[in-house]
């Protein structure tokens, strides 16, 4: 196991933090029989190949050991490794949702970086202790122009995509592994690579016996083009949001009144229980929120309904895209300009929002991602001012 992990010149490889001399060590710690060393040595690896969802220089040759990990199924906590894989193909998922990765344009993006990596220094321990005479990793990164650092960093993440990408036979084969959990991580992985679809391999995952991986794989084929409407009649509830998910990711504003009304009634709904289904942590009505302004403008009166319906209930990251999604679909034209008033809509929201408290926190405290996203659009960061707004 792990054979050929010395090989790798990590020394000459960037992480977050610098050369990558700690990614072998990282590695052979999610094979520790003390669960504690092995969450050590997951996070140390999100940290270093992975952080906040940004790869790295590194990130790509520590792949097919995380692969040859999850084939084994001796190897524990795989479908936690199975995740790790799958932040190092698109970083955080969040970011591509409610469509799918967005490949070609990464690829294009990417022209020109493999040639500004190669040119660049080894990085080294710490660059501000390093000679004035020595050029440095950080040295030559501001060198370079901005157009040049998106080619740079772009490559980095192509490179990191195509290592997963060449273990699609392997993830394909963990959705008949004896773990249920392994078989869900491995259908949400298989969503995100458009170029190799793998819709026969999750249109058989469909009919699994569990709950979460047959609605992962549903959303996922969603994701790379194909829909399954007649899951819509599903007794499952799961299975028939997984469903409308993949008509409305296929169809838009052809996906039909059954979706329509599947969208509507989880993106509106009180209950903040989670599923086991990878997708935005299993934020089964946040997942749902975003994709109601997919149905079109025949229903957006209906979505914005249960959009503010939805904030009255939420509090924390789940807050994120009902309140993202409310705010572009009320400020379709972008930020308020200064001193414009509120329309009827935006003064609709702007009351409902300031009138949920929980909507605002996170883990008891003011949640700068609201403030954030609010000021972003010209909206007071604060609720009493943003009630003041609204009249």
């Amino acid at each position: 196991m792990l054979d050929g992990l010395e090989d790798v010149d990590w020394a000459c490889l960037e992480h977050a933090y610098g050369p990558a001399t700690d990614v072998p060590d990282h590695l052979r710690g999610l094979l520790a029989p003390e669960a504690e060393d092995r969450r050590r040595a997951l996070s140390g690896l999100y940290g270093d190949i992975c952080h906040q969802g940004t790869r790295y220089e590194a990130s790509a040759p520590a792949v097919p050991f995380l692969l040859e990990l999850l084939a084994d199924p001796a190897t524990p906590d795989r479908a936690a490794i199975a995740g790790l894989v799958a932040g190092i193909a698109v970083g955080q998922h969040e970011a591509w949702l409610p469509g799918g990765f967005p490949v070609a344009e990464l690829r294009a993006a990417a022209v020109g970086g493999a040639e500004l990596l190669r040119a660049a220094p080894a990085p080294t321990e710490d660059d501000e202790d390093a000679d004035d005479d020595v050029e440095t990793r950080m040295d030559y990164w501001e060198g370079l122009d901005d157009a040049q650092r998106d080619a740079m960093a772009a490559h980095i993440d192509v490179a990191a995509y195509d290592a997963v990408r060449a273990g699609l036979p392997a993830l394909r084969d963990l959705l008949a592994d004896g773990d249920a959990a392994v078989r869900s991580a491995a259908a949400f992985t298989l969503a995100w690579f458009p170029e190799d679809p793998s819709d026969a391999a999750l249109t058989g995952a469909v009919g699994d016996p569990s709950r979460s991986v047959a609605a992962t794989a549903l959303v996922a084929l969603g994701l790379l083009g194909t829909a399954m409407p007649a899951a819509l009649q599903d007794p499952k509830p799961e299975i028939r949001w997984a469903a409308a998910i993949g008509l409305a990711s296929v169809h838009g504003a052809e996906a039909g009144a059954g979706a329509a009304a599947e969208l509507l009634a989880w993106a509106g709904g009180a209950s903040t229980a989670r599923a086991g289904i990878p997708f935005l942590d299993g934020d089964l009505a946040g997942y749902a929120a975003l994709a109601l302004p997919g149905l079109g403008a025949g229903y957006a009166a209906a979505s914005l309904d249960a959009l503010l319906a939805r904030l009255g209930s939420v509090t924390g990251v789940e807050t994120l895209p009902v309140l993202g999604t409310a705010l572009r679909s009320v400020f379709p034209d972008g930020p308020l300009p200064a001193g414009d008033p509120l329309d009827p809509a935006q003064r609709r929201f702007a009351r409902t929002l300031a009138s949920a408290p929980a909507a605002w926190q996170f883990g008891g405290r003011r949640f700068g991602n609201v403030t954030s996203l609010l000021r972003a659009y010209g909206l007071p960061g604060d609720p009493d001012e943003l009630r003041a707004l609204a009249g």
